[in-house]
C-alpha cells in the first residue's frame, strides 16, 4: 500500500505508474507465485485493478502467469536487468567513492584488478600532499604476490592453483620484505581470508606500505581490489575501516548483496 508519508516529489507523476511499481514491488517479495488475492491485500488495490494492471505487465513479459490466477516477475526485467549489469564499469562506480576516501585520509587511493599473474591499476585517487614518493600510474603493473590487492586475488585461489603460480612467478622479489617462499605466501593468504583484508609490507616498494580491501560483483566474484597506499611509518589503521566500508559501498552498486551470517 502507499505510504501516505512519502513525499510527492518521489512519487511517478502518473497514477497508473505508481499502482504498477506498488505491484512489481509486491511481486519481488516473493519468491513464489502469487495470487490475486494476495497481491490485492498488499497493494491496497481493487482487485480488478490489480488484475488489469497485471494483464499489461503480462503483455510486456515483465510479469509471468504460470498457472491460472497466480503472478510471478517475467523475464523481460531479467533482460533489462542484464543490460544494465553489461554498462556497470567497476572504474566508473568506484571513482566518487574512491575521491570520498583520499579526502578522509589525504593519502593515495588505488583501484586494481587482474590480468594474468599481475594486477593492473585502473584509478587512483591522490594529491601532491600526500608525501608518496611512489604514486603508481594508471597502467602500471605489479606482481600478485607482491601488493595487497593481489594478495586478495591469491587467497581466492585453491592450494594447486597457488603452486602453480608460485612455479610460474617463481615468487620473485622485489624487496628484502617481499615474500619469496611458498609456505610463507600461504601463511600470508591464510591471514588474509580471515580479517578479509591484505597487505603490502614493503613488499613492493621500499618505504611504501598498503592495505587493501576487495570489490565483489553480484555472483560474488572478486573484480577489484581497493588499496590504499602511504609511506611506511605514516600508516594509520584507523583507515582500514573506511576503506572495507569504501569497498563494501562499490561493491554494493555492483550489485553484491553480503551473506548474512
Amino acid at each position: 500500500m502507499r505510504n501516505p508519508d512519502t513525499p510527492p516529489s518521489t512519487r511517478p507523476s502518473v497514477q497508473v505508474l505508481e499502482r504498477m511499481f506498488m505491484v512489481l514491488d509486491a511481486l519481488a517479495r516473493h519468491e513464489d507465485p502469487v495470487s490475486l488475492k494476495t497481491l490485492g491485500e498488499e497493494t491496497g488495490l481493487h482487485p480488478s485493478t490489480a488484475h488489469r494492471i497485471l494483464n499489461d505487465l503480462a503483455i510486456g513479459r515483465f510479469v509471468e502467469r504460470p498457472e491460472p490466477g497466480m503472478y510471478r516477475l517475467g523475464l523481460r526485467l531479467l533482460e533489462l536487468g542484464n543490460l544494465v549489469k553489461a554498462r556497470l564499469d567497476v572504474r566508473e562506480v568506484a571513482l566518487g567513492p574512491m575521491r570520498e576516501l583520499h579526502r578522509l585520509i589525504q593519502q593515495p587511493v588505488n583501484l586494481s584488478v587482474r590480468q594474468g599473474d599481475e594486477i593492473v591499476y585502473i584509478e587512483r585517487a591522490y594529491s601532491e600532499r600526500s608525501g608518496m614518493q611512489v604514486v603508481r600510474a594508471i597502467g602500471g603493473r605489479a606482481p600478485l604476490h607482491l601488493t595487497s590487492v593481489g594478495k586478495l586475488f591469491l587467497a581466492h585461489e585453491d592450494p594447486q592453483r597457488l603452486r602453480a603460480y608460485a612455479t610460474r612467478t617463481g615468487l620473485a622479489g622485489n624487496t628484502p620484505n617481499s615474500i619469496t617462499q611458498l609456505a610463507v605466501l600461504e601463511k600470508e593468504l591464510a591471514l588474509c581470508r580471515r580479517l578479509g583484508v591484505a597487505r603490502d609490507n614493503e613488499e613492493l616498494e621500499p618505504g611504501v606500505r598498503c592495505m587493501a580491501a576487495g570489490i565483489y560483483d553480484d555472483q560474488g566474484r572478486l573484480v577489484a581490489g581497493l588499496s590504499i597506499s602511504a609511506p611506511a611509518n605514516r600508516i594509520d589503521e584507523s583507515w582500514l575501516p573506511k576503506l572495507q566500508a569504501t569497498a563494501a559501498h562499490i561493491s554494493r552498486a555492483l550489485g553484491h548483496r553480503a551473506r548474512t551470517p
